[in-house]
């Protein structure tokens, strides 16, 4: 690092550096994508009935929010050793001690708990029952499981589909319903080839914080992109599936074939190629398949 390098880094006002760890912390950009994904919840739950509220949405953007960001810090405390091990973990504020585990285990426990307790005074409590569902898998079994078994992805898979049921709860939706049924598919397919990307780019790293993953043992990417390409093959029908259904128009059919077409495309280029860009790629991709195919769900939702 340059001297001029480290002169910016000194003169960085302290504001900004504990704004950076707090995001850190809390795990920012996640914690928005499940904000997202539950508030596309609410949004098809409420759809037709005339009974969007305002009111009710905020309340469960701000209890979603809350547990999410809990749940990120525990995640965080019980992963603090990995993660200085990992060069895409090792700057979090934990690992270099810039917030005291003490000061994150309690901050940890209040926005869990806020977060549960005002979804089930302000939205329902089935909304709330969601939410604790989703933290006790997050941080009792996926985040345990990640040391000793690969089939950890999938768990987390499952846990990552919970929070569109948080919104749908919320909007007065059945939890035993065909529509809670696509939405928790439509994440939970989703998350796998995303996931194996990401696998296979940092299996390196994954190794040395002693993560068991799919890639562990996958140097030439054969075996993660088959997994991406059988789990894109089920985005597509997961779509296919759901537009026969009564929740959904049947057009819904051709954008889901169309953005799923797409990434089982990506995934086909990475087991044939198996190159890191291939994997970047894909990864890249899951990224914007999720809101575009959202936002088609939205449209087509009866």
């Amino acid at each position: 690092m340059t001297p001029v390098s480290q002169e910016s880094a000194s003169d960085r006002p302290p504001w900004r550096e504990v704004r950076t760890d707090l995001m850190e912390l809390t795990k920012a950009r996640l914690s928005g994508l499940v904000v997202l994904t539950a508030g596309f919840g609410y949004a098809v739950a409420v759809k037709g009935t005339g009974s969007f509220s305002w009111a009710t949405f905020l309340h469960c953007v701000v209890g979603t929010i809350l547990a999410a960001c809990g749940a990120a810090v525990f995640n965080q405390l019980m992963e603090v050793e990995a993660d200085a091990k990992m060069a895409r973990t090792a700057h979090r504020p934990l690992p270099k001690e810039s917030i005291p585990r003490a000061a994150a285990f309690i901050g940890g426990w209040l926005l869990s708990a806020f977060g549960l307790i005002h979804l089930a005074m302000k939205t329902t409590v089935s909304a709330s029952v969601v939410a604790g569902m989703t933290l006790l898998l997050y941080l009792f079994v996926y985040t345990p499981m990640k040391r000793v078994s690969s089939f950890n992805t999938v768990v987390g898979a499952v846990s990552g589909a919970l929070p569109p049921l948080i919104g749908w709860a919320a909007g007065g939706g059945d939890l035993l319903s065909t529509g809670a049924a696509f939405l928790f598919a439509l994440l939970f397919f989703w998350q796998l080839p995303h996931f194996a990307a990401i696998n296979w780019m940092y299996r390196d790293q994954y190794r040395a914080g002693g993560f068991a993953m799919w890639s562990n043992d996958d140097e030439s990417g054969r075996k993660t992109a088959r997994i991406a390409t059988a789990c894109s093959v089920f985005v597509v029908l997961a779509a296919l599936v759901f537009a026969l259904t009564p929740v959904m128009r049947s057009w819904f059919a051709l954008p889901g074939l169309v953005l799923g077409g797409v990434m089982l495309g990506l995934s086909l280029r990475f087991l044939r190629l198996a190159r890191r860009r291939d994997a970047r790629d894909l990864f890249l991709y899951t990224l914007l398949y999720l809101p575009l195919a959202m936002a088609a769900a939205y449209l087509a939702w009866k």
